[in-house]
């Protein structure tokens, strides 16, 4: 069996209109814009609001990516969403998005993996391409983590934001698209990040909502060293993967969660911070949704060229990380 080349074929992305800025912050917790943007470079964030579910960001970045990409709905063969805030326990957003996009013969499933969630998807999704199984793979990272927020937490209410980002899957020619992947977790840290109740573990109960258990939970400094630690190390050994050296990289797509972080994962590669794609100040910690959206951005603003060597890097709650190596080149859809 020939294994295909996989490239993205179209992006798209979605941002809700509603801003909070770090000033909004400063009314609801002992905070300040200083030191918000001293320790995160976070400015501010978009939320999607009270009665708005992922599955309307989803929808929006879905179209947007199928129309980048040329590629009618009904020919869609899998629809992946990468979110830790799907609509419902069940049925999965991948569902609700393929009946609101009319992809009748689409397969549909939910990733879970934090942060993670997109490059995971495009791990899945790609493989699905590769193989021939699939023509037309869409991977959505999407997430309202907003909604997951203890704004009386200064430590976690200051970080996330709410966003979509899609890609469109499809075969490439040989040396294009997809040139490696790696993914990994460490599984003993799962409890460093965790929305520890609502699950099968700790049902809800009038407990677990008195105890604040539904909200975002993190152990900072652990997920800080666990990050510096495994962005740098995820990039290197994609490129290694694809025969290349950081020198060769002409654009970084980190995840968006904290300009420290990034800026050490920079420095491990040492490569020209001008090469690195940054929106974690206009919209926060997006989780899933943070790298397609920057990886969208980065291509409609032309920052992102034809022939580019691009890595996407990103870790996560599990805690997982993953990173991916490309040869941008868009292939022709089915226009």
């Amino acid at each position: 069996m020939k294994i295909r080349s996989v490239g993205i074929a179209g992006v798209g992305s979605y941002l809700p209109e509603n801003v909070i800025t770090n000033a909004d912050l400063e009314k609801l917790v002992d905070t300040n814009d200083e030191w918000i943007v001293t320790r995160t470079g976070i400015k501010e964030r978009r939320t999607a609001g009270e009665g708005v579910p992922v599955s309307d960001l989803c929808f929006v970045a879905a179209k947007r990516a199928l129309e980048d990409a040329g590629v009618k709905a009904e020919d869609l063969d899998l629809i992946l969403v990468a979110t830790v805030t799907p609509d419902f326990l069940f049925p999965s957003t991948a569902c609700i998005i393929q009946a609101k996009l009319g992809a009748s013969k689409a397969a549909a499933l939910d990733i879970e993996a934090g942060c993670s969630g997109f490059l995971y998807g495009l791990a899945v999704g790609s493989q699905f391409v590769a193989t021939g199984m699939y023509e037309n793979v869409l991977v959505i990272g999407a997430e309202t983590l907003t909604k997951l927020v203890d704004f009386t937490d200064r430590a976690t209410c200051v970080l996330f934001g709410d966003g979509a980002g899609a890609a469109v899957l499809r075969p490439e020619e040989d040396g294009k698209g997809i040139l490696s992947l790696v993914l990994g977790a460490q599984g003993e840290g799962g409890e460093l990040l965790q929305v520890p109740a609502g699950g099968s573990r700790n049902p809800v109960s009038e407990q677990t909502l008195r105890d604040g258990q539904h909200y975002i939970k993190m152990a900072g400094n652990d997920v800080f060293k666990f990050a510096v630690r495994t962005m740098g190390e995820a990039a290197v050994q994609s490129l290694e993967k694809a025969g290349l050296i950081p020198a060769d990289v002409d654009v970084l797509v980190p995840h968006q969660a904290n300009m420290r972080i990034i800026d050490a994962a920079v420095k491990r590669l040492g490569i020209d911070p001008g090469k690195v794609i940054i929106n974690l100040d206009r919209f926060g910690n997006m989780s899933a949704a943070s790298i397609p959206v920057a990886l969208d951005e980065a291509v409609k603003s032309g920052k992102i060229k034809n022939g580019d060597t691009v890595v996407m890097v990103a870790f996560g709650a599990g805690l997982t990380y993953g990173a991916c190596t490309m040869k941008w080149s868009k292939p022709e859809g089915e226009r």
